[in-house]
């Protein structure tokens, strides 16, 4: 009896205890459900091949229920953070609503994050979570990511945080973040390989079916310019641009056209929307091309020609820094059937 008390407790000293944050307000319980989902098939792999589990989980909550979106969910926490003193790893979701609100709601679990941290306990926040996470300040001066749809205001709110709104997920200093949606179980898969190895996290990515080399969420974001500023020459430019994208603009002729000087239009464009002008032309091209591959009814060379471009390796290499793909592997992946 004595041995196998001082085994199970010799386990459970080196399972890593993980917080799943059952946050108060809205919240997405895909990511809380699909999380514990994952982990627990990594427990109950290692028990069918004789290891032991490497995961304690446990749902961690502030003060109430998560009322899950779009139905009458709810989550119950089995613990609640001002009971918990210590743990390995937490894991925030994404948190729906009112920026504000949300934090109101939440605001005791902001001083036990940054606790937590400072004990050694790392943290992974998914999809628009990295809002909250933002408020503790952990995400200064750290690449992150958070929903593409979003990226404008987070960078407005946080600009002290380097936001990497390309990426699926980032990883710095045992913080995690990871992309929009369903992203998050590229996340999950990442934080078994670093707990379990590479064959555990293979199995688990082939079990789940998520892409476990997918490192980009460029092939997903719909450029939309950010327009929420109050620069009346700038958003003339920007519907410059957008009107004109078939043609060969130049930031020179853009300026012209606005009666400003080029150097404080461009300081002024960037200030504004986050880009220059030049990527602010790209990205409006490259936008109308995959809407028009994803009809599958013109060539890439004909799509190319139709936003203003005739060399197809320019094209090409714009295609694919934004994209993350070429545009003949674009086409191939999401032309309609016709």
């Amino acid at each position: 009896m004595l041995i196998c008390y001082l085994v199970s407790n010799y386990l459970s000293l080196n399972m890593k205890h993980v917080s799943i944050i059952v946050p108060n307000g809205e919240s997405s319980i895909v990511n809380i459900g699909g999380t514990h989902q994952m982990l627990s098939w990594v427990n109950e792999s290692s028990l069918q091949t004789g290891t032991s589990p490497l995961f304690e989980l446990q749902l961690v909550g502030v003060t109430d229920p998560l009322k899950g979106r779009g139905g009458n969910y709810t989550v119950r926490p089995e613990v609640f953070i001002n009971e918990l003193d210590k743990t390995d790893l937490i894991v925030i979701p994404a948190i729906f609503g009112d920026f504000m609100e949300n934090r109101k709601l939440n605001s005791p679990l902001i001083p036990w994050l940054i606790k937590q941290y400072k004990q050694g306990a790392e943290i992974a926040t998914m999809c628009v979570g990295a809002f909250f996470l933002a408020e503790t300040g952990l995400l200064d001066g750290r690449p992150c990511s958070t929903h593409w749809q979003y990226a404008p205001v987070f960078r407005e709110m946080f600009p002290q945080a380097d936001l990497q709104d390309d990426r699926i997920l980032t990883d710095a200093d045992g913080i995690y973040t990871c992309g929009g949606a369903y992203s998050f179980t590229n996340l999950v898969i990442y934080l078994i390989e670093k707990y379990a190895g590479r064959e555990v996290a293979v199995q688990a990515a082939k079990g789940f079916m998520v892409d476990i080399d997918r490192n980009s969420q460029s092939p997903f974001i719909i450029f939309s310019g950010q327009k929420s500023h109050n620069d009346r020459e700038v958003l003339k430019a920007q519907d410059f641009i957008e009107e004109n994208y078939r043609e060969k603009i130049s930031v020179g002729e853009i300026a012209d056209e606005l009666a400003v000087g080029r150097r404080t239009f461009e300081r002024r464009f960037k200030k504004a929307t986050a880009n220059t002008v030049v990527e602010y032309i790209q990205r409006v091209k490259v936008e109308a091309a995959k809407k028009s591959l994803e009809k599958g009814r013109k060539s890439v060379n004909e799509v190319m020609y139709e936003v203003g471009y005739s060399d197809s390796r320019a094209f090409r290499e714009v295609f694919r820094k934004i994209t993350d793909m070429t545009p003949y592997a674009y086409l191939k992946k999401y032309q309609q059937a016709n």
